[in-house]
């Protein structure tokens, strides 16, 4: 038996090492207008969800600039890849990327597709078939160009009401202007300025538009309460990229104009995926409310109150909030965005006597043209 076993074995493999080269094929890469010196670095992603967020590539391939081209990537599995080319400018062997993640270094994907948010895997991908190579040009360019991406559109954002006898909510139709740049990124009522990177957290100075909590026509328990009106909040954001694709974002926020006084802070996980052209973003966090923040939201003052609406002062309050962040990239520069949020209001709030809803809702929508 050992002897006739052996021999089996080895028919066995013999048979199967060609099947398994005759499934592998190849890529062959030009890069048009070389740098003159360093590396062209090829990334290769057979996951639409890691190359969302242009992070741990199936393949990592890199040439110096004075190799011969076309460059060959031998040995792929026959698959579908999504593929990126970069001028890894520094040598540090990495896509260098700024506080929200766009790439720093001259870049190219495949099919000539250039991305004006998030990169989509349906546009960047070729197809790896077995025992053959596939062909393609590619050209550098730096994402933000010369002077960053301006986008334009309209936008709407919302809030539902949680208070007393009130079925509305409150909206504003804005400008959905956006600019990304390296120094400052504008997303509608948001304004951040990267300021430093530590190792994988990004700082970064925060600045965003807040509608008011209400107007005092909007209920008949909100009589005489006087309106609370817009306001600009400033302060500090972070984001770390965690394992697995996981981001964790922290936020601190004041009222500069002194609408609404005291401060706001925020910690929240997210994960983005991708199914077509199509990306979402769920995400779950943790809202802070000074006791200033949460008194003139939801509390009744002493000079305020009524035999139907007793005074009423907040102490610090914490909700906590579930999102989801959507995107369809209906062409390379036509986007849809979607961004909502349920906020389960924390028991001292709910206890307030103009409040009788638990949860809170907040919304903001746009399309946006990124030239």
């Amino acid at each position: 038996m050992r002897l006739s076993f052996f021999p089996l074995v080895v028919f066995v493999a013999s048979l199967l090492t060609p099947i398994s080269g005759v499934q592998a094929g190849s890529l062959s890469l030009s890069i048009e207008e070389l740098p003159e010196s360093g590396t062209i670095t090829f990334l290769l992603y057979d996951n639409a969800n890691a190359f969302g967020d242009i992070r741990n590539p199936y393949r990592r391939v890199g040439f110096d600039v004075t190799d011969p081209q076309p460059f060959v990537i031998a040995a792929l599995p026959a698959g579908e890849y999504a593929v990126i080319g970069f001028h890894d400018e520094n040598a540090n062997g990495e896509l260098d990327q700024n506080f929200i993640g766009i790439p720093k270094e001259p870049l190219a994907f495949a099919n000539g597709y250039v991305p004006r948010g998030p990169p989509s895997f349906e546009r960047a991908r070729v197809s790896v078939t077995a025992d053959s190579e596939q062909e393609f040009d590619m050209a550098l360019q730096r994402f933000l160009g010369k002077r960053g991406r301006i986008g334009v559109g309209v936008g709407v954002i919302g809030r539902s009401s949680p208070y007393r006898d009130y079925d509305g909510s409150v909206t504003r139709v804005i400008p959905a202007i956006t600019y990304i740049g390296q120094r400052v990124q504008i997303f509608g009522p948001t304004v951040q300025v990267p300021i430093k990177s530590i190792g994988e957290t990004d700082l970064a100075i925060l600045a965003q538009y807040e509608i008011g909590a209400y107007e005092e026509g909007d209920s008949d328990v909100l009589a005489g309460m006087g309106d609370r009106k817009d306001t600009l909040v400033m302060g500090l954001a972070s984001r770390t990229d965690l394992v697995g694709g996981l981001r964790l974002s922290m936020r601190y926020s004041h009222d500069v104009l002194d609408r609404i006084g005291g401060g706001a802070a925020g910690i929240s996980v997210n994960k983005r995926f991708q199914v077509g052209l199509f990306s979402f973003a769920p995400e779950i966090g943790l809202n802070w409310l000074s006791s200033e923040r949460s008194s003139h939201d939801f509390g009744v003052p002493a000079a305020k109150a009524t035999a139907d609406r007793p005074a009423y002062n907040l102490s610090e309050t914490v909700n906590f909030e579930l999102g989801l962040g959507m995107s369809y990239e209906i062409t390379p520069k036509v986007r849809l965005l979607l961004n909502v949020s349920s906020e389960l209001l924390d028991d001292e709030v709910q206890d307030s006597p103009i409040v009788d809803e638990e949860l809170l809702f907040r919304g903001f929508s746009a399309i946006t043209y990124v030239f």
